[in-house]
């Protein structure tokens, strides 16, 4: 079993940044890609960011590509995502999700995600 716990959310103004944090226990953190997704109002839910277990490989939405940078300390079990240059658009409910699998696969596939943390939420107001 894993646990995800994320953190940092906020609200911040447009132009402004935001660190989220995704703190991992229960299982070899080491091993498994991660991946953050949001959910805005009355949308679905959609891919943000995901990264391979060493790290060797990361994935951005186009909406987030040259923004939003996606980190991990395995040593510390913590999956982060740094937001900068937010937009109101980015206003959403920010969940980490883990894959059960060691393998990368499609890092954009939600279906491919077992474990999923509460979510913070990210307000970007105008």
């Amino acid at each position: 079993q894993v646990q995800l716990v994320e953190s940092g959310g906020g609200l911040v103004q447009a132009g402004g940044s935001l660190r989220l944090s995704c703190t991992a226990s229960g299982r070899a953190f080491s091993t498994t890609p991660m991946g953050w997704f949001r959910q805005a109002p009355g949308k679905e839910r959609e891919f943000v960011a995901a990264i391979s277990s060493r790290s060797s490989m990361t994935d951005y939405a186009d909406s987030v590509k040259g923004r939003f940078t996606i980190s991990r300390d395995n040593a510390a079990n913590t999956l982060y995502l740094q937001m900068n240059s937010l937009k109101p658009e980015d206003t959403a409910l920010y969940y980490c999700a883990a894959k059960i699998r060691a393998t990368y696969g499609s890092p954009s596939e939600e279906g491919e995600y077992y474990y999923w943390g509460q979510g913070t939420q990210v307000t970007v107001s105008s």
